[in-house]
């Protein structure tokens, strides 16, 4: 999300001074050209003179030197920007573009009235974002319906066997209520992590498909949650849509897995997604952990459900593609534009004449990449001797 305008100013001051230069040595051949023709009768008829010979060779020499260093008086002032040059077109889609769109934060909201129905029709003049207390300006604004990067994550744990139907159910539930260009993957896990799709297919928008890798696993043995997200939050990112949803389906209860709380913790909030959770518990069943749930869904922007029966699944699963599909798009240039490696709190706030405040549910912050490795030493570097 994320996350664009740092260095136009550089490119800008660099095109103006390559076209002063081309300018400069234009009119400098030109006048060069002028001269040689003046001189070439001249100079052949002197040529002709032995004793002029030596003379006109020593001229034209100190001629060429003077012209060199004249090019050279013109390039000096160009040299820092040539040391961070334009890039070529091969290169604009790679670290470049990157660079160009850091400072850029895109975050997805949806609004709620007091009543926790959704709220359509608000403008940009109706939201205030704040990032760590400062109000930023909002460049772009959007109420669309735009198709998604989702994943569907699955609990196919030992406990999770008697409630695999509704989970098939209102998984495949959530994926025909969702926009028809979502591409959409699903991830399974109990003792192992594995992906519903074949290794060929990424993404899919065809429901039968999603059948398939929903119900190709049997549902044993323990839980690796947290393995399961990880894996999800990277696979997201081959995802080409902007926007970014895991659905997790589970009673929120890890204990096989390789990857902690606080690693998957931090992971999401460097990723871009949102994520739902749905917890699912038996009372005789220990390992249920409501509380990771909701903390992921707090920390990305998502929401937590914990229905009553199995049954509820289904209803809440379109409700919660519902809530993608009318969610708003706001974009901002943070006033603090070093990029630190920091965590920046974020605060989203809506109001209307008609409404009065409303709840604004987004993501709870961000963090900041660092430049590059050489940036960071260089402010480590600065900070130790200031």
């Amino acid at each position: 999300m994320l996350p664009h305008s740092v260095h136009f100013v550089a490119q800008a001051e660099y095109q103006v001074g390559r076209l002063a230069m081309r300018q400069k040595t234009r009119m400098m051949n030109k006048k060069a050209e002028s001269a040689g023709h003046m001189r070439s009768d001249a100079n052949r008829r002197a040529f002709e003179r032995p004793g002029e010979r030596l003379r006109i060779l020593k001229n034209s020499t100190v001629m060429h030197c003077c012209l060199i260093g004249l090019i050279a008086w013109f390039v000096m002032p160009l040299a820092p920007f040539a040391q961070d040059p334009q890039p070529s077109p091969s290169n604009l889609g790679g670290e470049y573009t990157l660079k160009l769109n850091a400072n850029m934060v895109i975050l997805s909201a949806t609004v709620v009235d007091r009543h926790n129905a959704l709220v359509s029709g608000l403008n940009k003049d109706d939201f205030q974002i704040y990032e760590d207390g400062v109000l930023q300006q909002i460049k772009n604004f959007s109420h669309e319906d735009t198709p998604v990067t989702a994943g569907i994550l699955v609990d196919n744990s030992g406990s999770m066997g008697p409630k695999r139907a509704e989970v098939i159910a209102a998984a495949m539930a959530f994926s025909r209520s969702s926009n028809p260009q979502d591409q959409m993957f699903v991830v399974n896990f109990n003792d192992h992590v594995s992906f519903g799709l074949p290794a060929a297919t990424p993404f899919t928008d065809q429901q039968d498909r999603l059948q398939v890798a929903l119900s190709g696993i049997t549902a044993i043995g323990e839980t690796s949650l947290y393995d399961g997200l990880a894996a999800a939050l990277e696979h997201l990112k081959q995802g080409t849509r902007d926007k970014k949803v895991l659905l997790l389906i589970s009673d929120g209860g890890d204990n096989a897995s390789k990857h902690t709380l606080a690693q998957v913790i931090d992971m999401a909030k460097h990723s871009a997604a949102i994520i739902y959770a749905i917890g699912i518990f038996d009372e005789q069943d220990g390992d249920q952990n409501p509380g990771v749930l909701k903390r992921f869904a707090k920390e990305t922007g998502g929401e937590a459900f914990f229905p009553e029966s199995p049954k509820d699944i289904i209803s809440i699963c379109e409700g919660i593609a519902r809530d993608i599909r009318t969610q708003y798009t706001l974009t901002y240039v943070p006033t603090i534009a070093s990029q630190d490696g920091s965590y920046r709190a974020l605060e989203v706030k809506a109001s209307t004449r008609s409404h009065g405040r409303l709840s604004v549910r987004t993501r709870t912050g961000y963090s900041v990449p660092l430049t590059s490795p050489t940036a960071a030493a260089k402010a480590i570097d600065h900070d130790t001797h200031n």
